[in-house]
């Protein structure tokens, strides 16, 4: 088994509203990621998922506990944790091939412009956008904004790949077909992905270990499925293994 590349020690989330009173969205989380696994949180509105990931991501600081990747305490974000939101976050005024050498430049600014254009291009071929490099995100379906973000995210060489429900508010066609292409991408990169979802069928299709939260506030981690279906799974034929219906 290899080492975890990210370790999450005791965290705990608390607020303190106008009238002091003191919410604890979530408490005493452990759990671990090896390199290469595909991991899924699932919960009910108000677990704290979010919340969780930006956490990891260190865009947002938990109570108490620790984070660690690769041995180092997440203290901050860091070119090394990339992040997919709900929303697309595209630069509207930046064309496909400009959001994504944006975010390569960041990463290596000491390239030419060459060689972050073939990078880019590398990126854009892998999520299936070739041709639609000049297009600007106005000019793209909600399906092709989310392959953006994605070709985005993977151009920097992340080892850490975070999602934020980042299909929920496609249509189911488009979903499905992106799910695929999500499993397709990590199978030829390696990435390890960290993913919020509040769709089981999307956790047992994408996911090598699914953590299940309780109920918020002072939700915590209810059981860790690992998914013993194969990992070149399909939406047309999942519900035929003989494991689906018992994970």
């Amino acid at each position: 088994m290899s080492e975890p590349l990210i370790r999450v020690e005791g965290i705990s989330k608390k607020f303190t509203g106008r009238d002091g009173a003191v919410t604890t969205v979530f408490e005493d989380l452990y759990f671990s990621i090896v390199p290469g696994e595909f991991v899924c949180l699932i919960g009910h509105s108000g677990c704290g998922k979010t919340t969780i990931l930006n956490v990891l991501s260190g865009l947002d600081q938990s109570s108490s506990g620790y984070v660690f990747v690769g041995g180092r305490e997440v203290s901050g974000p860091s070119l090394d944790r990339a992040v997919i939101f709900q929303g697309h976050a595209l630069m509207p005024w930046l064309t496909v091939m400009g959001n994504i050498a944006f975010a390569v430049t960041s990463r290596w600014p000491e390239w030419s412009k060459d060689r972050v254009r073939k990078h880019c291009q590398q990126y854009i071929d892998l999520v299936s956008l070739t041709g639609s490099e000049k297009k600007r995100p106005a000019e793209l379906s909600g399906g092709m904004k989310q392959r953006v973000g994605i070709a985005r995210a993977l151009s920097i060489q992340p080892k850490m790949l975070l999602m934020d429900e980042p299909f929920s508010a496609l249509d189911a066609l488009t979903r499905g077909v992106l799910q695929e292409e999500v499993l397709r991408i990590c199978a030829e990169t390696q990435q390890t992905v960290f993913m919020i979802t509040h769709d089981v069928d999307e956790a047992i299709l994408l996911a090598d270990k699914i953590i299940l939260m309780t109920n918020g506030p002072h939700a915590k981690i209810a059981e860790v499925v690992v998914n013993t279906m194969p990992r070149n799974r399909a939406h047309h034929d999942m519900h035929k293994h003989p494991h689906y219906y018992r994970i």
